[in-house]
Formats: structure tokens, sequence, C-alpha cells
């Protein structure tokens, strides 16, 4: 298949948890031999934190401005078998608008921040990605939380036919390399600064660190604010591009996933990040969410913190039993979690979506997957 997808970025990590996300999927993809035409706005805070340059098979397109842009983004869709608008991309409103005007091409719309997007949609904020007529007129819409998430995508926003594509790893990319010294520690976070987060990192991180001071804590991430509440103990790495993911989880005892608010309230979605450690062979500390233990089995494969003595428990875990956690954790990604289950995943959701869309008599033709 020829996919057209109209998206955020996948050149840039700095800052979003899409990049990542596209990458291991396109390569995916490609390696089954489809075939990727990304369009990304050239912003320049992703421009000057580039780290990915090029789609193997297929094509990245910057742009400046849409108008400049849209003539070939046209005659991409031309021959297309899907084209892909995702949330927030820059310009989501009038790419849709161009490919439900594309005849040949299944229309598919994938939301990678459904509990934002219905956090805007309850506070009465304008959603930059979605037009007025919401999800109704795409062929099928995607979404990277489960659970309730998918009902509130049909009653709130018209989606028609909707189904799950989670998070993933890669484990070219992400898998246990030998420990770098200066990422070194008992127990590490690797996230984006997020306000939304900062009181479960104060409770599950900062403040076990000022109970175990002999022992050490790492964060690494961007935009973290100038008064965030640093202890003796704890080290931090500014942004770590995806190829430093795998020394900074392998050099880590425990490493701690924290999930947004909304997304920890929604349910139903894991982050990226929970997938990339367990691939790497770290054993996992998380809040907890609804959905998470059919990801991995609590206890058995990640260790679940609500309280900072969660956490205090964790660090006084044995080596032999962090390192069983570790095993398991990774064996569970890799048999259910990769790019590339994710790639055969979205074959079947498209081929379904488009028989569907023929049997109605719509316009979507797909070439076999």
């Amino acid at each position: 298949m020829k996919i057209v997808i109209f998206g955020l970025t996948i050149s840039s990590s700095w800052g979003n948890g899409h990049a990542t996300l596209w990458r291991g999927l396109v390569r995916a993809l490609a390696k089954r031999g489809h075939r990727i035409v990304f369009f990304e706005k050239d912003v320049p805070y992703y421009a000057s934190n580039r780290d990915f340059f090029e789609i193997p098979g297929g094509d990245l397109i910057f742009y400046q401005d849409w108008n400049d842009i849209r003539q070939r983004a046209a005659t991409e869709l031309i021959d297309a078998d899907v084209a892909m608008v995702t949330s927030y991309c820059p310009d989501g409103i009038a790419a849709s608008e161009l490919l439900l005007d594309a005849p040949r091409p299944l229309h598919v719309f994938y939301d990678l921040d459904t509990p934002i997007t219905f956090s805007r949609l309850e506070a009465g904020e304008p959603i930059t990605y979605i037009g007025p007529w919401g999800l109704r007129d795409f062929d099928l819409a995607l979404s990277y939380t489960g659970g309730r998430a998918l009902d509130r995508l049909r009653s709130e926003l018209g989606a028609r036919r909707i189904a799950p594509l989670y998070g993933h790893v890669d484990p070219d990319v992400h898998h246990p390399v030998q420990p770098a010294d200066h990422y070194m520690s008992d127990l590490s976070y690797l996230g984006t600064y997020a306000e939304d987060r900062q009181i479960a990192l104060q409770r599950l991180f900062i403040d076990p660190a000022g109970l175990r001071p002999k022992h050490h804590f790492l964060i690494g991430g961007a935009q973290y604010p100038a008064d965030f509440p640093w202890q003796p103990n704890i080290s931090f790495v500014r942004h770590l591009p995806p190829p430093e993911h795998p020394a900074f989880f392998s050099s880590s005892r425990l490493t701690l996933n924290i999930t947004r608010q909304a997304m920890a309230e929604m349910g139903w979605c894991p982050s990226g990040r929970l997938f990339e450690a367990a691939a790497c062979g770290t054993s996992i500390l998380s809040d907890n969410w609804e959905g998470l233990d059919s990801f991995f089995e609590p206890g058995q494969e990640i260790l679940i913190a609500e309280t900072c003595e969660n956490t205090v428990s964790a660090l006084d875990l044995t080596d032999a039993e962090l390192k069983r956690i570790a095993r398991a954790g990774r064996e569970r990604v890799l048999a259910e979690h990769t790019s590339e289950h994710r790639a055969r995943e979205l074959e079947i959701l498209l081929e379904g979506a488009s028989s569907v869309t023929s049997s109605t008599g719509g316009s979507a033709a797909m070439m076999e997957a």
C-alpha cells in the first residue's frame, strides 16, 4: 500500500511522544512492503532538534506553509491507498478537507492524544486538528487509547468505525546495551516535564529520593522549570534522543513511568516508555490506571506504585527479584507489543475498513497488503 500521513512530527523526538512511535511503525510497514509519505510542518523547535531525516523506502516531506504544499499533497493522494491525518497535526483541518475530497484512498484519522482531545472538548477549548464535522466522514478512526474512549469517539465526535492502535516498541532500536556510567541510577525517570504529572513525580520519585539519600536518582527530559524541587541525589540529563534511550534504561536498576493525568483517568493508554524500558530489559515501576493489567501482569512483569512507600519498597527489592521482573516484562513486550505487531494490526484494520467501505459503495480502493 501507499500510505500518505499528515502528522505532527517524525523528524524530531524533542518534547513529544509521536516521533518515536512513527519511526518504529513506518520502519515495520516498510519491511512489509508498504510505502509511506509523511508530511511534516517544518517548525523551528523541531528543526533545531532534528534526529531523523529519512523514511526507509518512503518520503519525508517538510513544508513551511500549507498553501505552498497543498498541490504536492493533492498529487500524492491521487494514487494513495490510505490517507491519514493525526492529532496535533498543525494543519490537521486543512489536511482532512483535502484527503476527504480524494476519491481513491481510505480516509483515516489517528488520534494519538485521545484523552487530551476530550479534555479540550469538555473545557470548551478549540481542537485545531479536528474540524466542526468531527470524525463522521472518515472511513476509520484509530485511537492510541482504548476502553471507553472508543465509545466517546463515536458518541461525541461521530466516528463510524473505531479501533485502538496502541503504543509499541522497535526492538531493533530498544534493546539491552552495556550500561553507561553517566546514566547509572537506582531509579530513573524519562519524560518531558508536564505540570499534570508533577504531583505523582513528587510522590513517587522526589520524596523517595529524600528518604534514600544514599541512592542515586536520575531524570531525563526536556522543559523542566528552574524552580523544580531537585534533591542532592537527583541528577538531570536534558532531552535524550531515542538512540540514547537504551543506554539510559539499561543503566537503571529500576525506572519509573508516570502517566499524564488525562490519560490515567481515561485508562487503556500505555505510554511508549513502558514498552521501551521493558524491551531494554529494565524493571519498571508504574503508576496505576485502568487497563494496565492487559499489557503487563502486575507483580510479575511490572511493579505498581501509588505511594512514596511503594517506591521505597521497590528500591529495597533484591537485584535478583528486579532482574526476574525485567526478564518477564521484556518477554511480554517482544511477544505482543513490538512495532511489527502494530503494523500487522494496522493492516488488518485497514483491510476491514476497506471491505466495509467497498461493500457500502464508498470510493476507497485498496491494494492487497
